[in-house]
């Protein structure tokens, strides 16, 4: 989206003005801000003088996004903290921290991953300009929730790139997750099949929406628990990358992730040493973009999910 006039809905009302315009035009918060200083973002017509400012239902939000405002992309940043699981002249493979955003953006315009990325591989910041992507995401090709740990592949070179994009949109990128759920899961395995969009509500969530795009989570038990209350520990893989996917599907069925505050409805694990979804990508496959050959990593469940599930088994 470019140049753009919208009149504020309810789920936006009370938003602040960066948060909204980030949404609204898919972009960073660093771009955002630009396009505010040079008073090309307006309210009812006037101005926005400050990015922090909130909008009120019913406002009209306009944005002049010419061309010619580009995003600077992301300052390397030595001082942000990753695991590197695998490294070649193609791709990487990095395990990522709870906590940690991927790539800058709305409330995140420093200290994410890709800071740490372009200071550990330099080379990836011309990579948006040679692939048509956006510059605050160079060799992003899928990404993690913040709260989510894990591995995740990220791309090198334009033909890594493209051949990783393919790979997943053929649904060949093999990503499995453990999640411990609240509730006694029926049956040893699943399938979700639900398409998810945007909340309707809240626009910093999703739901199921007949509207969404379509997606697929299928998952296995691997454990259940009684004490301190019902909960079960399943892999979930996914046929489809939406955002948020297994936390929605698994709360759609009514199995919230243990400590996902956001989409539990009031729910939780008395007791729960945890602070964050209870969420870990611990399995990633596909095909080697020079090569061909079938590559494959696991990650080990980190210490803070090992340790509520040492818990459990007490």
């Amino acid at each position: 989206m470019s140049s753009f006039s919208v009149v504020v809905p309810t789920s936006l009302d009370g938003v602040r003005v960066d948060r909204a315009v980030a949404l609204l035009a898919d972009v960073s918060r660093s771009a955002v801000d630009a396009l505010v200083a040079a008073g090309r973002v307006q309210v009812d017509g006037k101005p926005v003088s400050s990015r922090r400012a909130k909008l009120a239902e019913g406002q009209t939000l306009e944005v002049d996004r010419p061309d010619e405002v580009a995003d600077p992309g992301p300052e390397p940043d030595p001082s942000v903290a990753f695991t590197v699981v695998h490294v070649d002249e193609a791709f990487v493979v990095i395990d990522k921290p709870a906590g940690l955003v991927v790539h800058p953006g709305a409330g995140h315009r420093s200290g994410t991953l890709v800071h740490g990325l372009v200071a550990m591989f330099p080379e990836l910041s011309t990579l948006p300009a040679r692939v048509g992507s956006e510059p605050d995401r160079p060799g992003i090709v899928h990404r993690l929730d913040r709260g989510t740990s894990g591995l995740m592949v990220v791309a090198r070179t334009p033909d890594a790139y493209h051949a990783l994009v393919d790979q997943l949109s053929e649904r060949t990128v093999s990503r499995t997750y453990r999640a411990l759920v609240l509730g006694t899961v029926e049956g040893e395995s699943g399938v979700v099949d639900a398409p998810i969009g945007r909340s309707v509500s809240s626009p910093t969530r999703m739901a199921i929406s007949r509207k969404g795009k379509e997606a697929r989570t299928r998952y296995q038990v691997e454990e259940r628990f009684s004490l301190p209350a019902p909960t079960t520990l399943v892999r979930a893989s996914l046929e489809t990358g939406r955002t948020h996917q297994i936390r929605v599907h698994l709360a759609a069925i009514g199995h919230p992730v243990v400590g996902d505050d956001p989409y539990s409805q009031g729910r939780s694990l008395p007791g729960a040493t945890v602070t964050r979804p209870f969420l870990h990508a611990y399995a990633l496959a596909f095909d080697h973009p020079v090569t061909g050959a079938r590559v494959s990593w696991t990650s080990a469940m980190p210490d803070d999910l090992a340790a509520q599930l040492a818990a459990l088994e007490a």
